[in-house]
């Protein structure tokens, strides 16, 4: 798989702005590169992690066997659920997207974490279906989705963009079934690995309408 137009500056974006957790493996599941929030979420300084193997940081190690990585390498998305260790000893649950991608003529692995309260630890992977062919996202759809991959709540992103927090989770869930993903952290990770062009916006305070210019005598110009 290619790496589509774009998307190296859409990925570098995302994962250096974002408040999602996010991390690079390779081919062999070694730790390439991490952003600010997985080291915020672990607790780690990057230099202890970059190189490692990721299932030193997986309670009960890895989670599938070689076969079985080499076997979701080749299917290209997958998800689940993982409990990370932190370097206090504590523990964080998380649910992951990954996907694959060829990134400066490497194959790397996108994983994008969300902390979440699920037990258990697993790989879940993506059954066949005739629905592969992503479905276009309208330009709201768009605006939405690269809020999430930066990491911003659905309050926040309604306040940003002056409309509903209902309004926000209908076209984050309506991104979701055009894409297949099963979750906002799956989405964000297709969305990245698939180059779904994401539309980024500006906050801007919301505009006041103009008020009319009144004469001396109080009138309306």
């Amino acid at each position: 798989m290619s790496t589509p137009e774009g998307w190296s500056g859409l990925f570098s974006a995302a994962f250096s702005q974002s408040r999602n957790a996010m991390l690079l493996l390779d081919a062999d599941r070694r730790l390439r590169d991490v952003n600010g929030a997985y080291l915020r979420m672990l607790g780690y300084r990057r230099a202890e992690l970059i190189g490692r193997p990721i299932w030193d940081f997986i309670k009960g190690g890895p989670l599938a066997t070689e076969e079985q990585w080499r076997g979701l390498l080749g299917q290209g998305r997958f998800d689940g659920d993982a409990t990370m260790t932190t370097a206090t000893g504590g523990t964080v649950r998380v649910h992951w997207g990954a996907t694959v991608e060829v990134v400066t003529g490497r194959r790397m692995v996108l994983f994008v974490a969300l902390t979440t309260s699920l037990a258990g630890a697993h790989f879940r992977r993506r059954p066949a279906r005739e629905s592969d062919v992503l479905r276009p996202l309208s330009d709201r759809e768009r605006e939405i989705l690269y809020l999430i991959a930066l990491g911003h709540t659905s309050p926040e992103i309604a306040d940003q963009l002056h409309i509903t927090h209902n309004t926000v989770r209908t076209h984050a869930r309506n991104a979701m079934e055009k894409t297949g993903a099963r979750s906002r952290a799956h989405l964000v990770a297709k969305a990245l690995g698939e180059g779904i062009a994401l539309q980024q916006i500006r906050a801007e305070p919301r505009r006041r309408p103009p008020s009319r210019i009144r004469t001396r005598a109080g009138r309306p110009a």
